[in-house]
């Protein structure tokens, strides 16, 4: 085989080095248009996990990059001049320019051939002249460049400008630290690469060999608005650097910094459809990108090449290896550039949480990305874990999970709401035995707030004839029988309302059926903001009149008169998912030309006066909360702007909090699913807007329940499929953390199971099957 590789960074030369260590006789040339001593970078991190990849694959690199390694424990954070330091995470660096020696000097003894200041020969040729073409080739990739139709790349910029610096001492820690400026918030990210010099706070220094310079790889970040009102767009190379060492002084003990051709730069995340074409593959930054404040670049690029040796190794055909290469490495790299990007926008939005306490502040860092937990940290530093739990307020031994919660004169005992989930089982608007059992099972389980389906205000209202109401007295009389139950069976546990109306999804088939399918008989009629039918096949809705306004108004009035009398502890304005109150706030679902439509203003009208009169005879000691779609997950749809703007205006009009979801507004949505990813939008309206928030979506363990809580990213939790699959979710997570306490009870006839039951012994000893040597 003939291996042609398009670039001579870490990816493209491990790449090389491997192919070839793999098999002898295989002819590989790497083309890199740079000297070799020529880098732009200055340190690189790599994982332990990474690392051992390594050294199973060869032993040779692994050995020399051991001897080059530096390893420190601690992350340093410094916030408003408050320093606070969190151990335990290990990290493993060495110099850019030192990896590249050493993945040269592996390359040259395998054989390979490597030419420098030499630009490869177009893609075309080399796909033609060889077996096997590797673009590694960067995040502005030519050979990506020149088969777009193939490869369907997605280019996304980002907020921020970053440049790349190095200062000639060694950071005792991975640092962090805020400068607030007058024309805005910059932050320095900063690590050693280098071992640091005796006299340099010797007994912190990270460990690794003494080499003939301490170093480190210093980074200053700002949003491209504080960036130009700092003047940074108008000044040079020395000059930018000489700025960002005057502005970072303290971190820098005063010491200047330098640069290496180092240019401000606009962070791109790179995404292709399809990593491969013919016998030509991408990988690295070529196939995708992942922000520098996570430091994966390299470690991705050195991973691509080890699962692209492996799957050359162990597949017949190269079409069937890279196709293996591209599903193996695409689901681990999703899962890194959904962690990228939640560290990313963390810190574009960093201004957002400079008021939060400094260990909160520092903690609320360290999770960013959603990889560091409230569990993980806690392991890796039970005493910074257990001060950022005191200063939130957490009692001795209280997950924050477990703490209380007060919304008006309603208090919960913990943060787990059973969020809303349409069961589709109602006979007529008429909850039965099943909704008893179902939210009589889910008051049991400890959560704090448990919260009913979408209940209808009118039999046209509903989404399906599955659906619940609280239309009629024998409605109202059968929901009674259920909170009586949860408040003399569950005592302390909370039951909530949300009340809804479908509008232009409704008079469609059970889920199970054909979800947002029409019936095929027994329709009733649609209305809705404006005439737009919720798909293609589905039924074209009636604009709503003035006269009819009234008449919903009354409508959802009345089922919250109901409500109240039927012992609800709270009462949730369903204004999100499409619904009827929903297609009035987004702009592609309302079209209106009167008061009720246009301005975002306007499109709130209807919605604000469902929710004014609902207050008016909700009980004023009882909360109300309103459930939004902070995205429409569609261009021209709600943004996040509005979202703030929707969350301020239900605020100013008595809302106690905002439960935040987000799409199912129209068919044609493209979400951006994985962990707790609609988060960030109730996140951001907590910070914006000071309004309690209940985040809901993908958050599946209470480990995620108590990080968000205590990085200060919502106040409560919903959970919905982990609540179908375990109804005693919040007992079981409690005995998992050996919690026991107020915010917490296991009901008396289920206490002898709140320990884990014995299962048979995994630690027994081994029978011996051979002698020994």
């Amino acid at each position: 085989m003939r291996v042609a590789v398009i670039g001579g960074g870490p990816g493209g030369l491990y790449a090389a080095a491997l192919l070839k260590r793999l098999d002898p006789a295989r002819e590989i040339t790497v083309w890199e248009r740079n000297a070799p001593d020529d880098t732009f970078g200055f340190g690189v991190v790599l994982s332990d996990e990474t690392l051992g990849g390594i050294e199973h694959a060869d032993p040779v690199v692994y050995a020399a990059l051991q001897d080059e390694f530096v390893r420190w424990d601690d992350i340093d954070i410094v916030h408003r001049g408050v320093l606070h330091t969190s151990g335990g995470h290990g990290f493993a660096a060495l110099g850019r320019r030192r990896l590249l020696e050493i993945l040269h000097e592996r390359c040259r003894s395998l054989g390979v051939e490597l030419r420098f200041r030499a630009e490869a020969p177009p893609v075309s040729e080399l796909m033609t002249a060889y077996d096997l073409v590797v673009a590694a080739d960067g995040v502005h990739s030519l050979t990506r460049a020149a088969y777009p139709e193939v490869f369907r790349p997605s280019v996304e910029e980002h907020r921020c400008r970053y440049i790349w610096l190095a200062a000639d001492f060694a950071f005792d820690a991975f640092r962090f630290e805020i400068a607030e400026t007058e024309h805005g918030v910059m932050q320095l990210h900063a690590y050693p690469y280098s071992r640091p010099s005796p006299d340099h706070h010797p007994s912190t220094r990270p460990s690794g060999p003494q080499n003939q310079f301490a170093a480190s790889t210093v980074i200053v970040e700002m949003r491209e608005e504080v960036w130009r009102a700092a003047g940074f767009a108008d000044l040079g190379e020395q000059e930018s650097v000489e700025r960002c060492a005057k502005i970072f002084a303290d971190a820098l003990d005063g010491r200047p910094l330098r640069s290496n051709n180092s240019a401000w730069t606009t962070f791109r995340t790179v995404v292709n459809d399809r990593w491969s074409h013919g016998n030509l593959v991408l990988l690295g930054d070529a196939a995708h990108t992942a922000h520098f404040s996570i430091g994966s670049g390299t470690k991705l690029a050195v991973e691509d090449a080890l699962a692209l040796a492996a799957c050359l190794e162990e597949r017949a055909g190269l079409e069937e290896a890279l196709t293996a290469y591209e599903e193996e490495r695409r689901p681990v790299v999703a899962s890194t550039q959904r962690a990228a990007r939640a560290s990313l926008e963390w810190f574009e939005n960093l201004a957002r949480y400079l008021d939060q306490p400094a260990r909160q502040f520092a903690f609320n860092l360290l999770t960013r990305s959603r990889r560091v937990t409230h569990d993980n940290l806690r392991l890796r530093d039970p005493h910074f874990t257990a001060a950022v739990e005191r200063e939130f307020g957490c009692p001795p031994g209280t997950p924050p999970m477990f703490t209380r919660f007060r919304l008006r004169g309603l208090t919960l005992r913990n943060r787990v709401v059973v969020s809303p989930m349409d069961m589709y089982s109602a006979v007529d608007g008429l909850p039965g035995d099943f909704h008893l059992v179902h939210l009589g099972a889910r008051a049991l389980g400890g959560a704090g707030l448990i919260m009913t389906e979408m209940v209808c205000v009118s039999a046209e209202g509903r989404i399906t004839p599955g659906c619940a109401g609280l239309y009629t007295r024998r409605q109202a009389e059968a929901w009674r029988r259920i909170t009586d139950f949860v408040h003399t069976q569950a005592p302390g546990t909370a039951i909530g309302v949300q009340l809804g109306h479908a509008g232009r999804k409704g008079s469609t088939k059970l889920m199970w059926e054909g979800i947002d399918e029409p019936l095929e008989d027994g329709n009733w009629p649609l209305v809705a903001a404006s005439p737009i039918p919720y798909k293609p096949e589905s039924q074209t809705p009636r604009e709503l009149s003035r006269a009819q306004l009234t008449d919903l108004r009354e409508q959802f009035t009345a089922a919250a008169w109901r409500a109240a009398r039927c012992g609800f502890d709270l009462l949730e304005l369903h204004c999100a998912h499409g619904y009827l109150l929903s297609s009035f706030l987004s702009p592609l679902t309302n079209r209106r030309t009167d008061a009720y439509g246009g301005s975002l203003a306007k499109r709130l009208r209807f919605p604000l006066e469902v929710f004014d009169a609902v207050r008016a005879v909700w009980p004023e000691e009882r909360p109300m909360t309103v459930r939004i779609s902070a995205t429409d997950w569609a261009d021209g749809g709600t943004t996040g702007d509005d979202a703030v703007a929707i969350a301020r205006a239900f605020a100013a009009h008595g809302a106690d909090a905002v439960d935040v979801s987000t799409g199912q507004v129209v068919a044609d949505e493209h979400p951006e699913y994985g962990r707790s990813y609609q988060t960030p939008y109730a996140d951001r309206i907590r910070h914006e807007t000071g309004l309690p928030v209940i985040a809901v979506g993908a958050i599946s363990s209470w480990d995620d329940v108590n990080s968000l809580i205590l990085a200060g990213r919502t106040d409560l939790c919903a959970l919905a499929r982990p609540h179908l699959y375990d109804p005693h979710w919040t007992l079981h997570a409690a005995a998992e953390q050996g919690y026991e306490g107020p915010g917490v009870a296991w009901p008396m006839p289920y206490r002898a199971g709140s320990r884990r039951p014995q299962t048979g012994r995994t630690d027994a000893p081994k029978p011996r099957l051979s002698l020994g040597a």
